[in-house]
């Protein structure tokens, strides 16, 4: 990534909540050290990251309290886990659970997902999730939702030929807006074959606490699989 790129970035979201608990103070000065992606320009190989070979490679992209993150990679112990937030209190909740089941695929970087994006050899990740972003449901505030023209660019560069791509939102705009610009791109495809298939969360797919407190309040939640396309 060009200084000159990353200068003309902004980044809107959230970095600190309350204050946090002395066990996670702790967890966030001793174990992310061990496991954060360090801010840098040049090339980054995710296999480098990981201490044993993978089997595949996921990319989350906000992963808010984790919960998903920490599951999926309890599922998948052979594959390597890259989860981006730069919420500083969602970061502690994941290192809580990465600390309290022992993981070791896991690797975090708290900071803005299109940085390390820029720095992601093609071809690299089999998975891609954005569960539950920030809506932004303003019109004026539209242009800061992560799926963009550009940003899906960015994706169809690093996933492999038929890797998936997982989004899920209970905001209705949010998911016209990016059913509108996935389908728009040539590099994807809908994997929907009945309704099914976006009005409920497959059994693969763990829940996260934004998904359930959405079903409380009795909003909806739309669940979208798309599959990266094979390169010409």
């Amino acid at each position: 990534m060009t200084g000159e790129k990353s200068a003309a970035r902004r980044f809107y979201g959230r970095r600190f909540g309350r204050a946090l608990r002395a066990g996670r103070r702790r967890l966030l000065n001793e174990l992310l050290p061990t496991l954060q992606i360090a801010s840098a320009d040049g090339s980054l190989d995710p296999a480098t990251l990981f201490q044993n070979p993978l089997k595949e490679c996921c990319l989350e992209i906000g992963f808010g309290g984790g919960e998903h993150l920490a599951a999926q990679a309890v599922a998948h112990p052979d594959s390597g886990f890259i989860g981006c937030e730069p919420f500083v209190n969602g970061v502690a909740r994941l290192l809580r659970e990465i600390d309290e089941k022992g993981l070791r695929n896991i690797r975090i970087y708290p900071d803005d997902a299109r940085d390390l994006i820029d720095r992601l050899p093609s071809d690299c990740l089999d998975w891609v999730f954005l569960l539950f972003p920030d809506p932004w449901p303003k019109a004026r505030h539209a242009a800061r939702r992560f799926i963009s023209a550009e940003n899906l660019d960015a994706l169809a560069r690093v996933m492999r030929d038929e890797a998936e791509f997982r989004f899920a939102s209970d905001e209705m705009g949010y998911v016209r807006w990016t059913l509108q610009h996935v389908l728009a791109h040539p590099a994807f495809e809908w994997m929907a074959t009945a309704a099914r298939d976006w009005r409920e969360r497959p059994a693969d797919w763990p829940p996260t606490r934004y998904e359930q407190k959405a079903l409380s309040d009795n909003r909806p939640c739309v669940y979208l699989r798309f599959r990266r396309l094979k390169r010409p």
